[in-house]
């Protein structure tokens, strides 16, 4: 079955980063495939329990808290390979914001967000990664990466953004505020950041509408790659991770996936996956973050999986995850 990957840029900026922390280079790579095949033969993506053995090396040898943060900070535009050169093409930052929302899977298949405008601020909310990492590393690492591409972008390096966090404090949040500025909340329900809606009219300074159009080719060639790559399995779960709270049937599914049912069911079949088990993986997923990161009622996280009876979600969930709600509310 294929496996997600990252940019190996992210990768080779993760190893810079520890290693000039004074971490030795065969220690980071431990229990890596790229302990054996080297640094030098690396290609352009990397498989996610790759980068997830370098971060838990890193942390672990670094002992920064902070890992996260610093590595987002040094994702420039440069470290988002073709798809960071697309976004300097756009006119304004509208442009370059759509540009990510359709191919944001270039810069991690496993990354899933969601972006509203309501014409005051545009938010940007994100599942908890589905790298195997501290939850604070993750959200670190992708909000930090955020705001330093979009700094980037409007040539602004004082911006700063608002930031709800799905965890209390760690010992280090003084450092949040360094990065993001004032505007960051813990414990929330979900991550998110925000930014003024009028920065989405900004012009780039780096504009250039004919060099655009190339890159987004390009940026769709490469996606339409990864994508046959991917199983009907893994699209299904992004799909339904993206879709928090809807749930739809297997047909609306693989109409999405441009599938007939029977297509679609023959080749999750030929997977050895069933539509009813990725769909209650999810939803234990979603129930899981919830019992974890809000403090919502019982009855309430179980409507948002889709159940109207909270014995029937009791039972579902001890089905799903063979621990009981209470059980994992009462950890966090």
């Amino acid at each position: 079955m294929p496996t997600s990957t990252t940019p190996a840029q992210y990768v080779l900026i993760l190893l810079d980063l520890a290693e000039q922390a004074g971490c030795e280079r065969e220690r980071l790579l431990h229990d890596t495939t790229l302990a054996r095949t080297g640094i030098e033969r690396i290609g352009a993506r990397v498989e996610d329990r790759d980068f997830t053995q370098l971060a838990h090396n890193a942390l672990a040898l670094t002992g920064d808290a902070d890992l996260g943060l610093q590595l987002g900070m040094r994702m420039n535009l440069g470290a988002h390979a073709i798809l960071g050169q697309a976004f300097m093409t756009c006119s304004n930052l509208g442009e370059a914001i759509d540009l990510f929302i359709k191919y944001h899977h270039l810069l991690s298949s496993s990354l899933d967000v969601s972006f509203t405008n309501d014409g005051v601020d545009c938010c940007f909310t994100s599942m908890e990664s589905t790298y195997d990492l501290p939850q604070h590393f993750s959200y670190e690492l992708l909000y930090s990466a955020f705001l330093n591409t979009l700094r980037g972008l409007l040539n602004m390096p004082e911006l700063e953004m608002q930031v709800d966090l799905p965890y209390p404090p760690p010992d280090h949040a003084d450092r949040y505020r360094e990065v993001f500025g004032d505007s960051v909340r813990f414990n929330q329900s979900r991550g998110s950041v925000r930014f003024a809606a009028d920065l989405m009219a900004a012009a780039l300074p780096s504009s250039n509408p004919a060099l655009r159009s190339l890159y987004e080719q390009e940026c769709e060639r490469l996606l339409a790659d990864l994508q046959e790559e991917s199983s009907v399995g893994q699209q299904t779960l992004r799909l339904l991770r993206k879709l928090e709270g809807q749930y739809p049937q297997m047909p609306q599914i693989a109409q999405m996936l441009n599938l007939s049912p029977r297509t679609y069911r023959r080749r999750l079949q030929q997977e050895g996956e069933s539509f009813q088990e990725l769909l209650d993986q999810v939803r234990a997923e979603h129930a899981t973050h919830y019992l974890r990161n809000s403090r919502l009622p019982l009855s309430t996280i179980a409507y948002m999986v889709g159940f109207n009876d909270t014995s029937n979600f009791r039972r579902a969930y001890f089905k799903w995850t063979g621990r009981t709600p209470r059980e994992v509310r009462r950890e966090h």
